[in-house]
């Protein structure tokens, strides 16, 4: 997966607003996943995944429909950026002990 960005966070969890609260951690992780493979084929093409994009988690996300941005006290929207810091803080975890 490409590196995060501000934009990548806030496109995520535009997205994931409009999830169900019990679906987001599982949609998530196939976001992750679905940007990590995305960044696989990117490199390996040369080309943007047909789906999930270039292999950022803005692309990745894009692919779905996202709420407009809430301010950030929007309690939702704060607990969705929440979701993504700690999964993020997952991923890189587990990408680093799989080095």
């Amino acid at each position: 997966m490409r590196p995060v960005l501000h934009g990548d966070v806030v496109a995520t969890a535009r997205a994931l607003l409009l999830v169900p609260s019990a679906l987001r951690q599982r949609t998530l992780r196939h976001l992750f996943f679905e940007a990590e493979h995305a960044d696989r084929y990117r490199r390996k093409s040369g080309q943007a995944h047909p789906v999930w994009g270039d292999g950022s988690l803005e692309t990745a996300a894009a692919a779905r429909k996202q709420a407009p941005e809430p301010l950030l006290d929007d309690a939702d929207y704060c607990a969705c950026m929440i979701a993504i810091f700690e999964e993020l803080l997952r991923w890189r975890g587990a990408s680093h002990a799989r080095s």
